[in-house]
């Protein structure tokens, strides 16, 4: 048997909203461990206000039904929190539950909550608000996670303090699962218009919304951990990376997120702010249709792999690592696969004469909120083996429809942000169109086994066979910049693309 303790409290996303909000909002950071206190910050000044930038507004703040990284940006362990949360590293920890322990079966959860937790409206929270809102997940399919929560058997509450949950076979990423908004606890039977205001149990509550400009949360001095460090938050909207920029430097944020790679050093050379670099799940993912000719030819997606000066995009986009595969640094089973498709056009060339592909035009379809550079980068690296690229940037809501429904195109680019989404490779319906039953049996296998170590062997093996396969293009592995002012300590700096825990966030008073 297992035992995860609580020691101190430290400071699944929808896929169709992650992509979207992740495509620009690359800031979205868990909470712990955070950057440490700025030298010459002075003293924290628990009356301050922190203004942070970020890029994509919510359309409303219902988490339980709505998709997105914007609303689990901003709401997860700030406004909300589950039974567990994960950390930066993307590790599992208690939240709520001050301890759980795992049958050695894998099948039976069973969940210790901490003392004094409360709901904004002041309402104690007991096992059965917990009980009720994962019945909820587990039966609603418009609930966030009903599709995860398929292989729950039963959600029963002992006691008070006590929640058991069973599952019908093990999964092993059914905790991560209760990391994300399928985890979260809300009061049983209230009725609360969660589009526009909420009653969780976190560090902040709601203060105001001034929709199309910022979202303004304040500490919730009753909270049963420790106290939040500032007294108001104001999430500033700005989905212009220049006005972003000049918002910092007129002294309206205190905090940018997503700042542009080329707009860094206009931030550091005033010296009125520090850059950090974080860590992020997401993946710069050149999709090809796996079902459609000439990419249904292995042949002609290797080479396509092969033309691509991976160093090279990375220098170009300023912030990212080389990925070679569909797992990242963060998740489990994630291995260097730079073997499989390293930089050599003579050979991609090779490889299209070998399919009768010497001179070939390729469409890539790609949502009009990117910029320019992956395109072009890639419009000349194909063009040196006689590949002739054209783009077609469109509106989101067409490549819904027509790249990720109708499966009608040649080449896509889209950020994949969500963690351990490796199940997208086993899913054939997928609009990879890639199917390969040994893939699906090794991850079938891997979400099965007990031992995390054995699962994340299980998940590399089936990596290596789809990046070999070259059923898509890893272009890179997303970093994400964060400018702040010095008086700013704790702010996050790795990125989840899922949440910025706010509670351990300081801010020195104006000397």
């Amino acid at each position: 048997m297992s035992r995860h303790t609580k020691s101190a409290r430290a400071s699944r996303l929808a896929l169709i909203g992650a992509i979207a909000a992740g495509a620009m909002a690359l800031s979205a950071c868990t909470g712990s461990p955070a950057p440490e206190p700025t030298a010459g910050a002075g003293a924290p000044d628990p009356d301050a206000s922190l203004s942070v930038g970020l890029v994509l507004e919510p359309t409303n703040l219902d988490i339980r039904h709505t998709s997105g990284a914007a609303l689990e940006q901003i709401l997860v362990d700030n406004i909300y929190e589950g039974l567990v949360t994960r950390t930066q590293d993307n590790e599992v920890e208690p939240r709520l539950a001050a301890d759980y322990e795992v049958s050695s079966d894998g099948l039976t959860y069973t969940f210790t909550l901490n003392d004094g937790i409360t709901f904004h409206d002041g309402t104690a929270l007991t096992s059965a608000d917990v009980v009720a809102s994962y019945q909820t997940v587990k039966t609603d399919a418009s609930v966030q996670g009903n599709a995860e929560f398929a292989g729950v058997a039963t959600i029963t509450a002992p006691d008070a303090k006590t929640v058991v949950i069973t599952l019908t076979e093990p999964d092993q990423n059914f905790l991560f699962t209760l990391t994300g908004p399928a985890g979260l606890v809300f009061k049983s039977g209230d009725e609360t218009d969660l589009k526009a205001a909420e009653n969780g149990t976190g560090p902040f509550t709601l203060e105001r919304w001034a929709k199309g400009s910022t979202i303004t949360f304040a500490r919730f001095d009753e909270y049963w951990g420790e106290k939040a460090g500032v007294a108001e938050v104001v999430f500033h909207y700005i989905p212009d990376f220049t006005a972003g920029v000049n918002a910092a430097l007129d002294g309206t944020l205190d905090v940018l997120t997503a700042v542009d790679p080329n707009l860094v050093s206009q931030l550091e050379e005033t010296g009125e702010f520090l850059t950090t670099t974080g860590r992020t799940t997401d993946k710069a993912t050149l999709a090809f249709n796996n079902g459609k000719a000439p990419l249904d030819d292995v042949r002609v997606r290797e080479a396509l792999r092969l033309a691509i000066d991976h160093e090279g995009l990375v220098e170009a986009v300023g912030a990212g690592t080389t990925l070679y595969g569909p797992i990242p640094e963060l998740d489990p089973g994630h291995e260097d696969l730079s073997d499989v498709a390293p930089y050599d056009p003579a050979r991609a060339q090779q490889l299209l004469e070998e399919a009768g592909h010497e001179k070939l035009d390729l469409t890539l379809t790609i949502p009009s909120f990117y910029g320019t550079t992956v395109a072009q980068v890639l419009i000349s690296d194909f063009a040196k083996v006689g590949v002739t690229l054209e783009v077609d940037r469109v509106e989101f809501a067409t490549w819904l429809e027509d790249v990720y429904t109708n499966r009608d195109y040649d080449l896509s680019f889209v950020l994949h942000v969500e963690p351990r989404d490796f199940v997208n490779f086993a899913n054939p319906d997928y609009y990879f169109g890639y199917d390969n039953a040994e893939v699906q049996e090794l991850y079938a296998r891997s979400q099965k086994e007990l031992d995390a170590e054995k699962s994340a062997e299980l998940l590399a093996q089936a990596a290596r066979i789809v990046s070999e396969e070259h059923a898509a293009d890893w272009l890179y592995n997303g970093e994400t910049i964060t400018a702040l002012s010095p008086a700013v300590s704790g702010f996050p700096q790795d990125s989840i693309n899922s949440r910025i825990d706010l509670a351990g966030v300081t801010e020195a008073a104006a000397g």
